[in-house]
């Protein structure tokens, strides 16, 4: 082993693959996840924040003490179209005292009112589910989406808008719940009352659309009886999705649509800040929010292209002033209180963090899960934000994350190998933030390259649409392109890249294990494998015909299901692959994986097959996290022939 000299530190010459790194499986997997559904308890900010060492639950946190206000097992979750929303809401009574909140328990998916120093009491009886809780405290009621099902298959189910009765009267009586509409679409989103309490806004959609593909903006009016009636459209259609809706502080429509190509803020109809770039994204689950109006009049968004910052719009101007700070994207949570706007924000060096935006001073503050360094950053990756050539010349967004470690380097002439990422949605996108776990490959000598390919939201309706019918096709080629990419410019092994996805990545993954030879191996978690079985049949009902758009109508073009389907290619399969799969998932059950593995017909393909208890779409546990990271490391190590000590085997089976 050689030593030299970087930069005043001594460098040792090790294989890539084979550094020696602090980031093991068990740091990464203890900070998997981040706060969510930010809100104010009165003046006191709280969010819901993951705890993956308590079997994957996630908790309620007061911003005032900063620790759970739920111990296990309360685990504050909706399974509302099984990606859920938001599950939690509070306010403080006029007169001032305690908090009240209300929030949807995971484990029964009842709704639970909340007193601090109280037991939760359950609101709802067994069996509904609901997402989007608001509280009304002058109507004694919990506005919310309700959804229920009415047979045994995953798509007999039905949605509305209801109330539900603060003392407790539902808890035991389904028809204490009051349903604020008639059952007009299979899709809803929350209601959001005008400050008059006259009208009430919301969006709706029906199959075989997806909410980024067209959505109605319904508003209807309060009646005596507190139901809503004269609804009618003021947005939306088929080809124009509205992916938020508010009422400004003087009760005129805010929300944000694509008609003109990219999502862009309207009120009443006027463009407020046109610009090509998104001021909103897919709507993925309930309660997402992109924007926030504040009470002086002006906005609080997040926007921009490809990343979302945050900012506040001067809907007079269209001006926006962005937050300083080292947080260079946001998720889709927001909320407001007089001059504050409180968010969610990481950067590439920075872990996502409660912030907290006073708008009068300008000042941005960390209030919750403040990012401290684990370990040294100088062992974080040093990322690039590039744009690729695929088929035609058409551009492929990615991010690529270099080998990267202080105090180790590769021998001279050697390339090291890379692992593409193929995100979930595949309407999604990979934000650009700091990522322990990819930093577990990194700072070993292993690149990471995170591709946003056609398809992926954040780069206007144009670019996402190149995935309809195209799913197994646009995917494919353009993570091909990206990893061929790199090989040619002399960035990655060509004889060592891999593919890694989870979902629809996991899809992905598959496709180009199967469709093409540019990996020499793969790792494919909780995915869609086989298109003729999935849909209608096994998974729910929210992407039940999400095939439609992505492969194309089913009774015109049959055949295309087979042809794209991994499974039914499962003898192109060569090279080396990793299989994760949960138990409980219901969203690509497990069949999927099991029908695959049976059609590889015995074919001494090098795989192994984990599955995990407990776990459904997306893994939250520990252990599970742990043992996933290390069996991907695992694979790798053999296929590429990487000196990686203290991670178990991995026996790969023929």
């Amino acid at each position: 082993m050689a030593r030299h000299r970087r930069g005043g530190e001594n460098v040792e010459t090790k294989a890539y693959g084979s550094w020696p790194s602090p980031i093991d499986a068990a740091l990464a997997a203890a900070h998997d996840g981040f706060a969510e559904w930010v809100g104010f308890v009165g003046d006191e900010p709280w969010w819901t924040e993951p705890r993956p060492a308590e079997g994957g639950r996630r908790t309620l946190v007061s911003g005032t003490t900063g620790e759970s206000v739920l111990p296990a097992p309360w685990h504050v979750r909706s399974r509302v179209i099984e990606y859920g929303g938001r599950p939690w809401a509070g306010a403080v009574p006029d007169g001032g005292g305690q908090p009240l909140l209300v929030f949807v328990h995971f484990d029964d998916q009842r709704l639970y009112l909340y007193r601090p120093g109280e037991a939760p009491r359950p609101l709802t009886p067994p069996g509904p589910r609901w997402a989007e809780p608001q509280l009304l405290l002058d109507r004694g009621e919990v506005w919310c989406v309700l959804e229920e099902f009415t047979g045994d298959g995953p798509t007999d189910v039905r949605r509305v808008l209801a109330a539900v009765p603060l003392d407790g009267s539902a808890a035991d009586d389904r028809t204490a719940v009051r349903e604020l509409t008639a059952e007009r679409h299979r899709f809803v989103t929350g209601p959001r009352l005008s400050h008059d309490g006259r009208r009430a806004a919301w969006l709706a959609w029906d199959h075989p659309r997806m909410p980024w593909d067209g959505t109605e903006l319904l508003v209807g009016e309060v009646g005596a009886d507190g139901t809503l009636h004269t609804v009618r459209t003021v947005a939306g259609g088929p080809t124009e999705a509205v992916a938020q809706v508010a009422w400004s502080a003087d009760d005129r429509l805010l929300y944000a649509s694509d008609r003109s190509g990219w999502w862009n803020l309207y009120r009443d109809d006027v463009a407020l800040c046109p610009r090509e770039e998104e001021f909103a994204g897919p709507l993925w689950r309930l309660g997402q929010n992109w924007f926030a109006p504040l009470d002086n009049g002006l906005v609080a968004v997040l926007h921009g292209r490809g990343a979302m910052t945050l900012g506040i719009l001067d809907p007079e101007t269209g001006e926006i002033a962005d937050a300083a700070g080292p947080w260079t994207e946001f998720s889709a949570t927001l909320a407001v209180h007089g001059t504050r706007v409180l968010a969610v924000g990481a950067g590439p060096r920075t872990a996502h963090e409660v912030v907290e935006l006073d708008t009068a001073s300008g000042r941005a503050r960390v209030v919750g899960t403040p990012h401290r360094d684990a370990v040294d950053p100088a062992y974080y990756p040093d990322p690039q934000v590039r744009t690729f050539a695929g088929p035609g010349g058409r551009e492929v967004h990615a991010h690529i994350h270099p080998p990267h470690h202080p105090a180790h380097s590769a021998p001279e002439g050697e390339l090291p190998p890379y692992v593409v990422w193929a995100h979930g949605g595949p309407t999604s996108r990979t934000p650009l933030v700091l990522d322990l776990a990819i930093a577990y490959f990194t700072s070993r000598g292993i690149g990471v390259a995170e591709v946003n390919y056609g398809g992926s939201t954040g780069y206007g309706r144009e670019y996402r649409e190149r995935l309809r019918e195209q799913w197994g096709v646009v995917d494919v080629e353009d993570c091909a392109a990206v990893a061929l990419a790199l090989a040619e410019e002399g960035t990655a092994d060509r004889a060592r890249l891999a593919i890694r996805g989870g979902s629809a990545g996991g899809w992905t993954t598959a496709a180009s294990l199967t469709g093409t030879d540019v990996y020499a191996c793969g790792t494919i978690a909780y995915p869609v494998l086989d298109l003729t079985s999935w849909g209608a049949e096994e998974t729910h009902d929210f992407e039940s015909q999400y095939l439609e758009s992505l492969i194309g109508p089913l009774a015109e073009v049959p055949e295309r299901y087979a042809e794209r389907s991994p499974s039914e290619h499962a003898d192109r399969l060569t090279a080396p692959f990793l299989l994760l799969q949960g138990l409980d998932d219901v969203i690509c059950p497990p069949a999927q994986c099991e029908r695959f593995l049976a059609r590889l017909d015995g074919r001494p393909v090098p795989h192994a097959y984990l599955t995990f208890a407990g776990e459904g779409h997306g893994f939250r546990r520990a252990e599970t996290l742990v043992r996933a990271l290390e069996a991907e490391l695992a694979l790798y190590a053999q296929v590429f022939g990487l000196d990686v000590p203290g991670i178990p085997e991995l026996e790969l089976v023929k």
